[in-house]
């Protein structure tokens, strides 16, 4: 039995959950709504305060969704609550972040600044050289996060470009001279 998807999702005070036809889930909370379409196969029940999930068998596809589908309830009635964070540090010599309106302005050592709108439904805020990604949506703030750090790599010598706050970028030691 799948250990995550046996767990029941405590839903607390304030937030509400729908499940409609072709398991649809709608989490609606203080800070906004979300709504996903789960696997069919799922059965999704609202059980008093709490979110059940089963499965029909014990295929191995079933018990993969099992654990995903639960997963994805969960981070969605987080989200509605407590919202999600992801932050980023510019490091670098002349590296900076600015904002600008709904705009995230980069200077990376490019030849041109690169500029990022903000998607919908999330916000980026800069203090400092760190950069802060708020949402109510986990893959979305995970996504955006991810993008504003694919525009320059930590690189393995000097350390220089966007890395996550809590990310170690292994060390390279340079070349050395010769004699």
């Amino acid at each position: 039995m799948s250990r995550i998807g046996r767990m029941p999702i405590a839903v607390p005070a304030g937030v509400t959950v729908d499940i409609a036809e072709n398991n649809k889930v709608t989490v609606k909370g203080p800070k906004g709504t979300l709504e996903r379409v789960l696997p069919a196969e799922m059965d999704i029940k609202l059980e008093g305060d709490q979110v059940v999930v089963t499965r029909p068998n014990d295929l191995k596809k079933m018990k993969s969704l099992h654990g995903l589908t639960r997963t994805l309830i969960n981070n969605m009635v987080v989200g509605v609550t407590e919202g999600y964070t992801k932050v980023l540090e510019v490091n670098g010599v002349g590296y900076r972040a600015a904002k600008q309106g709904k705009k995230l302005v980069l200077s990376l050592g490019y030849s041109h600044p690169v500029e990022m709108e903000d998607p919908e439904g999330l916000e980026s805020t800069v203090e400092g050289n760190n950069i802060t990604v708020k949402g109510i949506d986990k893959e979305k703030v995970g996504q955006y996060a991810a993008e504003i750090r694919d525009k320059r790599r930590p690189e393995p010598y000097k350390g220089k470009g966007i890395k996550y706050a809590d990310e170690v970028i292994r060390r390279k030691v340079g070349k050395t001279g010769k004699k």
